[in-house]
C-alpha cells in the first residue's frame, strides 16, 4: 500500500530539488527516490551521493518498507568537521 511520507531536504538536495519539503506517496526509498527525481535531472544527479534519515534513523536498504506516514530527511555529503 502506497502511503504519503514527509521528504525534507537539505543543503545541495534542497536546491536541487527547489523545495525544502513536500509530500510524496511511496513504500521504499527507491520509490521515494524515482518519485522526487522523475521530472528533477539536477536532484536526481545529487540524490546518488546523500544518506537518508526515516525518522530520524540512518537508513540504508533502499528496498525496505518505509514506516506509515515516516519523515525522510535527504542529505547530501557535508564538508568540514
Amino acid at each position: 500500500m502506497t502511503q504519503l511520507l514527509l521528504v525534507r531536504y537539505f543543503a545541495g538536495a534542497r536546491a536541487a530539488a527547489g523545495v525544502p519539503e513536500e509530500k510524496v506517496e511511496a513504500t521504499t526509498l527507491t520509490d521515494l527516490v524515482a518519485a522526487v527525481t522523475a521530472d528533477r535531472p539536477r536532484l536526481a544527479g545529487v540524490v546518488t551521493a546523500c544518506s537518508f534519515l526515516v525518522d530520524g534513523t540512518a537508513w540504508r536498504d533502499r528496498d525496505a518498507a518505509l514506516p506509515a506516514a515516516a519523515t525522510v530527511d535527504v542529505l547530501p555529503p557535508f564538508a568540514g568537521g
